[in-house]
């Protein structure tokens, strides 16, 4: 995963010979990537983020930022609406199958 996240442009290891060498900032980074992935952020929005703060390292990083935050958030609440009622329906239709297999049963 590292390699890919360096084809990427995620990470930026320097080399002494065909050793790759991180740095802290590049296990920085790596925490920072693998934590945007765990709450469902794309490698282009990790990127976009970590490149702001490359760039500006100021106060515009952390409006983006908390900008993309409460986005996510709002996916992320409308996602679990979403499986709430999926889980609804698919009781309903566990329910459905007990009354349907108990009649069968008593039919036999």
């Amino acid at each position: 995963a590292i390699r890919f996240y360096e084809d990427k442009d995620l990470l930026h290891p320097t080399r002494q010979g065909q050793t790759r060498v991180y740095r802290p900032r590049d296990r920085a980074r790596l925490a920072l990537i693998v934590r945007g992935k765990a709450i469902g952020f794309s490698l282009g929005e990790i990127k976009e983020l970590i490149d702001l703060y490359d760039t500006y390292g100021d106060e515009r990083q952390y409006l983006v930022a908390l900008d993309k935050f409460r986005e996510q958030i709002a996916n992320l609440e409308q996602q679990k609406k979403d499986i709430d009622v999926q889980i609804e329906l698919l009781q309903e239709g566990c329910d459905r199958m007990v009354e349907l297999a108990k009649k069968a049963k008593a039919d036999a």
